[in-house]
């Protein structure tokens, strides 16, 4: 059976990509939204938002975040971090920059690590935490990386998670 994760991302920049780390099948997340379904979420208010964000982190073990070029300033997938570590699960980062986008045929440029702008008790959180950058000379490489490593990767933020409880 999968981990059970989260994953966290910025839908807007990177849906495409983002599918295409999911249907690889290797752990199981939560139900995403469609743009269109997250938007009428966002319009309820702030505690809409993180009511939906509890509810679809109950019972997951690690948090995902798929990183691509905007994915770090964003302020839920800041606050999905910080929620997801409080919450004692695992946490780990893989960007995504490297996959082509299915509609424009183009990969991205490589964002910011997520995780640098937080600290656990005055470490800095990129030194816990692992932001995974796929190898590979094209797409199809750096699908072949994620795919091959997600699992492991998954198992070893819920094992460094645990050094921390």
């Amino acid at each position: 059976m999968p981990d059970k994760v989260f994953y966290s991302f910025h839908y807007k920049g990177d849906a495409s990509r983002i599918q295409q780390v999911i249907q690889m099948g290797a752990v199981e997340g939560q139900q995403l939204l469609t743009g269109q379904k997250w938007e009428e979420v966002e319009k309820k208010g702030k505690a809409a938002v993180e009511k939906w964000i509890d509810e679809q982190m109950r019972g997951k073990k690690c948090l995902v975040v798929l990183v691509g070029a905007q994915t770090a300033g964003r302020p839920w997938v800041q606050h999905e971090i910080k929620k997801a570590w409080g919450d004692k699960l695992g946490v780990v980062g893989i960007r995504i920059h490297g996959l082509k986008d299915l509609n424009t045929q183009l990969t991205s440029t490589k964002g910011t690590n997520p995780f640098s702008s937080f600290n656990v008790n005055g470490t800095p959180f990129d030194s816990i935490v692992t932001c995974y950058d796929p190898p590979g000379a094209d797409s199809k490489a750096v699908y072949a990386s994620i795919s091959n490593n997600i699992e492991s990767l998954v198992q070893q933020a819920i094992k460094t998670r645990a050094r921390f409880n």
